[in-house]
């Protein structure tokens, strides 16, 4: 293996997939950062889903909201439906893995909550069905995907599609535009 190849193809592959990503998602991210902004504005919540490596990214932004991004300041409603094992596994063994989360909306959603799935595929039936449930709500539904977004059309509001077919590059795409959103977020509020 030529060790010095690959690591400037991967770069350069980074590079690419972060370069179509900013042409094509510009306006959606201002679109979903404007309804995140006017959930917590409103007294409402954010909640981030997502399998594996998504649900990793989906615990990092609900805590950067809670806790910190860049500043000191106070509490931004978030939460990640990932870490409750209680629930996970009761849910996952009395109702079925695919209801995993659209279980917890059902019990913590409210109108004017944002959900928000990380779903690299957009083909997880849990994430899918959590979009569902949150419709049927009337909770605002966004969605971070790649490989063309899979099913979720038609059911997020906000739909951010990194152009790119390479997990790891989505996967890197979609923590970017996470941490994008915590510090749009705090500049917004007017907490930066």
């Amino acid at each position: 293996m030529d060790v010095a190849a690959f690591f400037k193809a991967e770069f350069a592959e980074h590079r690419d997939v972060a370069a179509r990503t900013e042409a094509a998602l510009a306006r959606g991210f201002g679109d979903l950062l404007a309804a995140c902004a006017k959930s917590i504005r409103g007294g409402g919540k954010l909640m981030f889903f997502g399998n594996g490596g998504s649900a990793a990214d989906a615990q990092h932004l609900a805590t950067e909201l809670t806790v910190r991004y860049k500043n000191n300041r106070v509490a931004i409603a978030a939460l990640a439906l990932t870490t409750d094992t209680s629930a996970l596994t009761a849910a996952g063994n009395d109702l079925g893995f695919d209801r995993i989360f659209a279980r917890q909306i059902e019990a913590l959603g409210k109108k004017g909550d944002v959900v928000i799935a990380i779903s690299t595929s957009g083909k997880s039936p849990n994430v899918l069905k959590a979009l569902v449930q949150a419709r049927s709500m009337g909770l605002v539904t966004a969605a971070l995907s790649g490989r063309g977004g899979g099913d979720l059309a038609g059911l997020a509001d906000h739909l951010l599609v990194v152009p790119s077919d390479t997990v790891a590059r989505i996967q890197e795409m979609h923590i970017t535009l996470g941490q994008m959103l915590c510090g749009g977020l705090e500049t917004e509020l007017g907490l930066a």
